[in-house]
């Protein structure tokens, strides 16, 4: 009875048409799901996740709150403690004498208001919020920003305190003992400060947490959407301890220091299970240690999430549900690829079908699908894993990487048998997959028969919500991207950017969103495969089918204030 009378306000607030609720309710009679409509209707990409919490506080009688549209004093945050704030995802947004108003995911949760009443002595007046927008606000609002420099003195002199007396030069650390490295990475003050180091990088969700040794410094680097940022800069003095400590965790060789390493952390931090990818490269200044941060929550990503505008979601959605052929994605390193693969085996992943994969590395753990993992010195290559995946019965495989003709010759074979599979490969857009399955050396006719569908795509950051401002974009940029000039003159379109705040560090720029080019493989690009046809004519025939650019969808989203001109120009021509 909830699900209809929610699905009433949505109905009634615009949102959906009734011919969407009935779409809706029968998909969820269909797949025999618990999943509340409203998140069905997210799934479908037919509302927002702020849609949906907004009618939710309707039908609840709570006030929804935008938490990207206000500034919190600290004196507000104040009343809350941080620990409370992550433990129950509530942020306080006004307070009086004797009243706090909190955001919260649940202001049904009657044991949460009840334990904060009672710590801070005041009566607890509840609004809803998203979820994702609280725990931005608890990260923006709770930052300890001014006190990472004091928090690394007070490390450093209990290093000093503890007589952690290590000089720079590899002369030196080539004298210290294993036993003392070891003692050393245990010693509380490197323990914390190796804590501090990764604890930074997932508040500031970064991808990636650099470790690089300099002559007399170490510095600490994340790559935050994309971007590398400075992060700390510590004293010569600290670096075989925190290296230790990290390659410990990591279950790797500490005696080992000229040749490359490879590991993996495994974590709970603030609640959240996280994996970290941790590679060290012998340098002239001791080890570089890369560690690739892998949040486990993002896995259930949905498709809905990726940034796929309505007509490609749809394209795409239908294209995963057949029952075999080969879907591609493509794009270099670092596009979101993984992300987009993981999606759609959450999306697929029913319980009804057996799906395995083979991966180099295994990036997430998915519950109720087999995963395995290249080991080339045990002959666990890609295409050699692909053929034992075959005798296991299933319905569909992902290929981490098509790299060579053998695994794209049995991939394209599993398709033709009746598997569905999907993979990646490195090319720069949609039409650019087909020629460089040719150079592998695949026939035209294998490929025309097995591909269904290919996919390009690249990650844009997105204008922070928080300090985004209307503003009058360079004419040569517009021209740039193919933009009519006319329209600038004309006003009839609207341009966003982000002027810079304390949320997006100045940057103007707060988190990421794909940009798409996903082309169906029709009979006419298929006449044209098997005429091994270039590129250029495939895309033309893809174009004229429907297909939507990389530049388009990138200029639909500028259009639309999800990012700025300038943003795609940096990805979109340098990719």
């Amino acid at each position: 009875m909830q699900s209809a009378a929610i699905g009433d306000i949505f109905v009634s607030s615009g949102l959906i048409s009734q011919e969407h609720l009935a779409q809706a309710l029968e998909k969820q009679r269909q797949l025999k799901t618990q999943e509340p409509i409203g998140e069905l209707l997210v799934s479908m990409g037919l509302i927002t996740e702020r849609d949906r919490v907004r009618c939710l506080g309707e039908q609840w009688g709570v006030s929804y709150v935008d938490l990207a549209e206000i500034r919190i004093p600290e004196d507000v945050t104040a009343a809350v403690t941080q620990e409370l704030a992550r433990r129950f995802k509530v942020i306080p947004i006004a307070r009086e004498d004797k009243r706090v108003t909190l955001a919260m995911k649940n202001p049904l949760d009657i044991f949460a208001i009840d334990e904060i009443r009672l710590i801070t002595g005041k009566e607890v007046e509840a609004v809803i919020a998203t979820e994702e927008d609280i725990i931005n606000a608890i990260s923006a609002n709770y930052r300890t920003e001014v006190n990472v420099n004091e928090a690394v003195s007070e490390v450093m002199r209990d290093l000093d305190e503890a007589a952690i007396e290590i000089t720079a030069g590899d002369a030196d650390e080539d004298n210290i003992t294993i036993e003392q490295l070891k003692e050393l990475s245990g010693e509380a003050p490197v323990v914390r400060l190796t804590n501090m180091i990764i604890s930074r990088g997932i508040t500031d969700k970064a991808s990636d947490i650099h470790v690089e040794p300099s002559k007399d410094t170490v510095r600490i680097r994340y790559r935050i959407d994309g971007i590398l940022h400075d992060g700390m800069t510590l004293p010569k003095k600290a670096q075989a301890s925190i290296t230790s400590r990290l390659k410990i965790m990591a279950a790797m060789d500490i005696a080992e220091k000229r040749a490359p390493q490879d590991g993996r952390i495994s974590a709970t931090i603030e609640g959240k299970p996280y994996d970290f990818r941790v590679s060290t490269l012998p340098a002239v200044f001791g080890e570089k240690i890369v560690m690739r941060v892998l949040d486990k929550s993002n896995i259930s990503v949905g498709l809905h999430k990726l940034g796929l505008l309505p007509y490609t979601f749809e394209m795409f959605e239908s294209m995963i549900s057949r029952t075999y052929g080969i879907i591609l994605v493509t794009g270099p390193t670092g596009s979101g690829k993984s992300t987009t693969l993981y999606s759609v085996l959450s999306k697929l992943n029913s319980g009804e079908k057996n799906i395995i994969t083979i991966e180099d590395p295994v990036e997430y753990e998915l519950s109720g699908i087999t995963q395995s993992m290249v080991n080339n010195r045990a002959g666990m290559t890609f295409a050699a894993g692909l053929r034992s995946m075959l005798r296991q019965d299933p319905n569909i495989i992902m290929v981490g990487e098509m790299r060579d003709q053998e695994t794209a010759m049995i991939a394209i074979e599993a398709a033709l048998t009746g598997h569905l599979v999907i993979s990646t490969l490195h090319t720069n857009d949609a039409p650019g997959a087909v020629a460089r399955l040719l150079d592998m050396g695949i026939e035209s006719f294998m490929i025309a028969s097995s591909v269904i569908g290919v996919m390009a795509q690249r990650l844009l950051r997105t204008v922070c919500a928080k300090c985004k401002e209307q503003y009058t974009p360079p004419k040569d940029a517009i021209k740039r991207l193919g933009m009519n000039l006319d329209i600038l003159d004309k006003g009839e379109v609207t341009f966003y950017r982000g002027r810079g705040c304390d949320v997006c560090k100045g940057s103007g720029y707060k988190g990421r969103t794909g940009v798409y080019e996903l082309m169906p493989v029709t009979d006419k690009v298929r006449e044209l495969v098997l005429a091994r046809a270039s590129s250029y004519a495939i895309r033309e025939a893809a174009i004229e089918a429907g297909m939507r650019t990389l530049k388009d969808d990138a200029m639909e989203k500028i259009l639309l204030g999800i990012t700025t001109l300038e943003e795609s120009l940096r990805v979109i021509y340098s990719g």
